[in-house]
C-alpha cells in the first residue's frame, strides 16, 4: 500500500501523531478539520462561521492534493450539540453541490479547543 502524506500551510497543522491528509491510491482521507484559522490561530464565533472555516480548511487541503470540493464523496460532521445542526447544514449546503457527498452528523460530548464543529472528509482523486 502506497500512502502519501498531504500537507499545506493553508490549513491548521497537525498537532499530534496524525497527518492533515493521506492519499492512498485514488482516495484522499482528510483528518477532521476544526475551525482554526491557519493564518493567526483564531477561532471564529458561532456555528455558521465555524462551519465555513472548517470547510475552508478542507478546501485548502483538497487544493494541495490537486482536487476540489467536488471530489468529496463522504463527510462526517461532529457537532458540540445537535441543536447546531440546522445552521451548520445551511452553510454546508452552500458549499457542496449536487450530487452531495454521503454524510454522517453526530453530536459528541466535546471537541478540541471547545469548538462547535469538526468535519472529516473522504475524496476521490480520479
Amino acid at each position: 500500500m502506497n500512502k502519501i502524506q498531504v500537507a499545506t500551510a493553508q490549513a491548521p497543522a497537525a498537532i499530534g501523531p496524525y497527518s492533515q491528509a493521506i492519499k492512498c491510491g485514488n482516495i484522499l482521507f482528510i483528518s477532521g478539520q476544526i475551525p482554526l484559522n491557519p493564518a493567526d490561530g483564531s477561532i471564529p464565533e458561532g456555528i455558521e462561521a465555524q462551519t465555513a472555516q472548517s470547510i475552508a480548511n478542507i478546501k485548502a487541503i483538497l487544493k494541495e492534493a490537486g482536487c476540489t470540493i467536488d471530489n468529496v464523496v463522504k463527510t462526517t460532521v461532529f457537532l458540540a450539540d445537535m441543536s447546531l445542526f440546522g445552521p451548520m447544514n445551511e452553510v454546508y449546503g452552500r458549499e457542496f453541490t449536487a450530487p452531495f457527498p454521503a454524510r454522517s452528523a453526530v453530536a459528541v460530548k466535546e471537541l478540541p479547543k471547545q469548538v462547535l464543529v469538526e468535519i472529516e472528509t473522504i475524496a476521490t482523486l480520479a
